[in-house]
């Protein structure tokens, strides 16, 4: 009996069901828009419970079981194929779903909420992007003065203090070097805290003038805050500005000095090649000079070498080959007259070895009259 009941229920769901006879394509987009239905559903109670979290239901006249009963409402959709289900489900729909006017009240305070932790997101990402920028400045600062300090103890020490006999760093210089270092370290600590000190008492100024505007009424609204924050964005923006140029202007004043002392190495360079010219000058003109000398004396040379060559060429146009007897008479008397002359020298010959006789006695005689006069003269001076 009773399986012949169910028989009979099954039957006559069979025929009261109309998704049997639904075509497979109008059963697809059924379903299809169910599960938007049900995504559309899980969103809007994601959304509420969320909202029930943060406010209390009480302040919007909601039970606290309505996320219970709509996710039981869920599921009856998910279990609604059957008739007997969707003849249910519209009364409880009608008693448990949300109005629009909640449901727009929930989204819009959901919307104001995310803006809310959306905009606290963004300020905490920008104090953190400020402190990341803040520190990469500081980071730069600190690499060009590495830099330029680098540069300067390569120019002022490794270059600079080098002894010229032994190609070792003077330790002296060194010493000073770090000692001007140092003392240009404690002026720099001593600004920056005289500098801390002054902003101290400006800052206890201000807290001292905000206190007594709190203390007579004079209060700042949140309008002049932003305005205030305004500004001080703006300055800010201004500080980095002049700490970009003030960077660019010491990397560009190292840039300039490095060129300067290449030029400078130029200079010196090209200034000793000037005066080896110079020494090269002198020495070519003085080689010209001379050589110019020589050229005269040699064309004075070569001048009187042509005269002589003009006039023995001359002489030679002008000789006139004599006879053979002539040249013989003329041999004949050159011989006779060379054997005159060996005569004659070997006659002044004896003149001389007879002179030079004569001389010796003479002298003697005169050294011996001389001394005889001596001895009258000294008698007649005895006698007188």
């Amino acid at each position: 009996m009773a399986a012949s009941d169910v028989e009979v229920s099954s039957s006559l769901d069979q025929e009261e069901d109309p998704l049997t006879e639904l075509p497979d394509e109008d059963l697809y987009n059924l379903v299809q828009e169910t599960i938007h239905a049900n995504e559309v559903l899980r969103n809007e109670t994601s959304m509420f419970e969320k909202f029930l979290k943060r406010v209390d239901p009480k302040d919007i006249g909601i039970q606290p079981a309505a996320p219970s009963v709509v996710q039981q409402t869920i599921e009856t959709s998910h279990r609604g194929l059957k008739k007997r289900s969707r003849s249910r489900g519209p009364s409880l729909d009608r008693h448990l779903k949300l109005t629009a006017e909640q449901k727009c009240d929930i989204a819009q305070r959901e919307l104001e909420e995310l803006r809310d932790d959306i905009q606290k997101l963004k300020d905490e990402s920008e104090k953190i992007l400020d402190n990341y920028k803040a520190i990469m400045e500081e980071a730069e600062i600190r690499n060009a003065e590495m830099k330029k300090a680098s540069y300067e103890f390569e120019r002022d020490i490794m270059k600079g203090a080098v002894n010229q006999r032994t190609n070792k760093v003077i330790a002296e210089r060194v010493t000073r070097y770090f000692e001007d270092k140092l003392r240009s370290r404690d002026t720099l600590i001593e600004k920056l805290r005289l500098k801390n000190s002054t902003l101290k008492v400006q800052k206890r100024k201000l807290h001292m003038q905000l206190k007594q505007k709190e203390e007579m009424g004079e209060v700042l609204h949140e309008v002049d805050f932003n305005q205030l924050k305004i500004e001080n964005q703006q300055y800010l923006e201004k500080i980095d500005e002049k700490n970009q140029d003030l960077l660019r202007l010491k990397l560009m004043t190292t840039n300039v000095q490095q060129i300067l002392n290449t030029y400078k190495k130029k200079l010196h360079t090209l200034t000793m090649e000037s005066d080896q010219l110079k020494t090269e000058i002198t020495q070519r003109n003085d080689l010209l000079c001379r050589i110019e000398t020589e050229n005269q004396m040699v064309d004075k040379d070569r001048k009187a070498a042509d005269k002589l060559n003009t006039r023995l060429k001359q002489q030679l146009a002008d000789y006139k080959v004599p006879e053979v007897m002539e040249y013989v008479e003329e041999r004949a008397k050159l011989y006779e007259l060379n054997k005159v002359v060996k005569m004659w020298e070997r006659k002044v010959e004896i003149a001389r070895m007879a002179l030079q006789t004569n001389k010796k006695t003479w002298n003697k005689l005169r050294i011996a009259a001389t001394d005889d006069d001596q001895t009258n003269w000294m008698v007649a001076q005895e006698i007188a």
